[in-house]
């Protein structure tokens, strides 16, 4: 499985965005999909995820401001970035894994968020 992610760039406090990780390969066997950040200096840390069914997750800074959804024809999931504050700067990674309760086991490459103040 490969993970292709895009979407980020430099946006004022306030402002959106919106990321998209397209997936190739085997991905009849991918169920969850979800993405992640890191800031400078921390650890990556979750934010969002989304199951084949539909179910979704958010960590709680970012519940009401940001929307993942996924489009299965197009094999590719979003995350819709509204409200965006200083502190969202950072590398979002996109991941994908087969089972809801392992680990990702697919990651890509990464797309820079920089939200100015």
């Amino acid at each position: 499985v490969q993970l292709q992610a895009s979407g980020g760039g430099l946006v004022q406090s306030g402002g959106s965005l919106r990321l998209s990780c397209a997936a190739s390969g085997s991905i009849f066997s991918i169920n969850v999909m979800g993405w992640y950040r890191q800031a400078p200096g921390k650890q990556r840390e979750f934010v969002a995820s989304i199951t084949g069914a539909g179910s979704t997750l958010y960590v709680d800074s970012v519940k009401g401001r940001f929307t993942i959804s996924r489009d299965n024809a197009k094999n590719t999931v979003y995350l819709q970035m509204n409200s965006l504050k200083p502190e969202d700067t950072g590398v979002y990674y996109c991941g994908a894994k087969r089972r809801i309760y392992s680990g990702y086991e697919y990651w890509g490459q990464g797309t820079q968020v920089t939200v100015s103040s």
